[in-house]
């Protein structure tokens, strides 16, 4: 495996004073409710605003002792169709904003006794995130979740679940959160071109439930991890105020460690990673004294950190771009003049995501008057428009390469009612355009802006008005 592009980052603490978080900022979706709720301080609103109107189908529960969000989901309905179709919520974000994205799934028996949990992708704006699979966790008597950081490359960004050749029943979701992250906060990944994806993040020798708000700033989820090797309780004096990525304190009360100066072994995360490239972090604090001992990190047999000194400050090491295939075995070896064991306090580890890209914003504003100007838009016409490239909106076809632009609309007999925006006009790499035997009426817009445009079906419609005499000036128009 190759190491190149990898950094080592450490930092330290100085500052010992605790830190108190207000509520994090951002948007919290609990699918399929009616009405907005207040759940331990913080307001849950309804999704019927984030979604387009009649998609899926609002659904509750009744299982006692289930989270509030966890009542309710919205359910779409899956249709017998050759292509894949995607169901997606808009929700307004603040341009550039560095976000956590985090949807929830509780399956509930939804589509059926007997059937199981249906599994599906999910995707944020052209980029598919992860496939979601609740099956394990649901066999357990659990929910699931899923959390990624993304930045906003618009004023709205885009979550969608959607399906694939595994999904049988239909797909559905629970909630959808949004949360603003600090700008410093993860500021090694280039968010220009990725995304990460959470694999896992623990509070290790931690065994009570997860820890997020209030005691994490950002409401991110730690999880306890538990192996066989010994665990220490303690009250830690450890400021985050400045900590890389401000882990929560809590999760310096505990660690794994050992009684001998030995290496610590254990394999986190605990399921198999695809190869591919992976952004960890290690966190550990040490008040030990005088003797706290000096060990290194060694992944998969290859060292990832030499001669760690981890002090009662806190550190953490990080890197933000490291190869993993398999399971990972992580080892803490002592220095040769250590006199105590190592430790280890928590972990985060991410799956680096390479984005898909987004269509020309052009583009995709002239698709939404369209969307809007139609009485009954195909169904799939949400989200991006173009990406990814398996759930290209219906009719929509679209360029290659790195600006991506809508070149043809196919949708002649669909059945489609309402006029035609005039923002058609906007759409200037249109080479062709099908909208024949439909329903559609009012007056045909000026289309001389389309200075690209070969072909142009308009027929078996009702249109009134009078064509207009600027078609005779595109010089590409050959079929009218």
């Amino acid at each position: 495996m190759s190491l190149m592009a990898v950094v080592f980052i450490v930092v330290f603490l100085v500052s010992k004073a605790n830190s108190q978080f207000l509520p994090p900022k951002g948007l919290l979706i609990n699918c399929g409710a009616s009405e907005s709720t207040i759940i331990d301080g913080r307001r849950w609103l309804p999704d019927t605003n984030f979604i387009s109107r009649g998609f899926g189908t609002p659904k509750s529960l009744a299982i006692p002792d289930l989270f509030p969000t966890l009542i309710t989901l919205r359910s779409f309905p899956l249709r017998e169709s050759e292509t894949p179709r995607r169901f997606c919520y808009e929700v307004p974000v603040f341009r550039h904003g560095k976000y956590l994205v985090r949807t929830s799934y509780y399956y509930g028996g939804i589509n059926g006794a007997g059937v199981s949990p249906p599994v599906f992708d999910q995707i944020v704006d052209g980029t598919i995130w992860t496939v979601v699979n609740t099956t394990e966790d649901y066999n357990l008597g659990l929910s699931s979740y899923y959390e990624g950081f993304f930045v906003a490359a618009g004023r709205t960004m885009s979550v969608c679940v959607a399906t694939n050749v595994y999904t049988d029943s239909d797909p559905y979701i629970s909630s959808l959160e949004f949360v603003i992250l600090g700008d410093s906060v993860y500021n090694s990944t280039d968010f220009g071109k990725n995304g990460l994806s959470l694999v896992a993040r623990s509070s290790f020798g931690y065994g009570g439930p997860i820890i997020k708000f209030p005691d994490d700033p950002f409401d991110r989820y730690w999880e306890p991890f538990l192996d066989s090797n010994p665990v220490i309780e303690s009250i830690r004096n450890v400021s985050v105020s400045s900590f890389w990525n401000l882990p929560p304190s809590k999760v310096f009360y505990n660690e794994l460690t050992t009684n001998e100066v030995k290496s610590i072994e254990l394999q986190w995360p605990q399921v198999s990673l695809p190869n591919t490239s992976y952004y960890i972090a290690l966190y550990f604090a040490d008040n030990r004294g005088p003797s706290s001992g000096k060990f290194n990190i060694i992944i998969n047999g290859i060292e990832y950190y030499h001669h760690l000194n981890a002090t009662s400050d806190g550190v953490v090491v990080f890197t933000s771009r490291w190869p993993l295939l398999g399971l990972t075995n992580i080892t803490l070896a002592p220095s040769a003049l250590s006199e105590v064991g190592p430790l280890i306090n928590a972990g985060e580890i991410f799956k680096i995501l390479l984005l898909g890209g987004r269509t020309a914003t052009r583009d995709v504003i002239a698709l939404e008057r369209l969307r809007k100007s139609l009485q009954n838009p195909p169904i799939d016409w949400n989200g991006d428009p173009c990406l990814p490239r398996q759930y290209t909106w219906s009719g929509v076809t679209c360029s290659e390469g790195p600006r991506i632009r809508v070149i043809t609309l196919n949708m002649s007999s669909m059945g489609l009612s309402g006029s035609i925006s005039p923002g058609i006009a906007k759409l200037t790499a249109l080479t062709d355009i099908w909208l024949a035997n439909n329903s559609l009426s009012g007056i045909i817009p000026d289309l001389r802006s389309l200075s690209k445009l070969e072909t142009l079906h308009l027929e078996g419609n009702q249109f009134n008005g009078n064509l207009s005499p600027s078609l005779g000036s595109i010089g590409s128009l050959r079929e009218l």
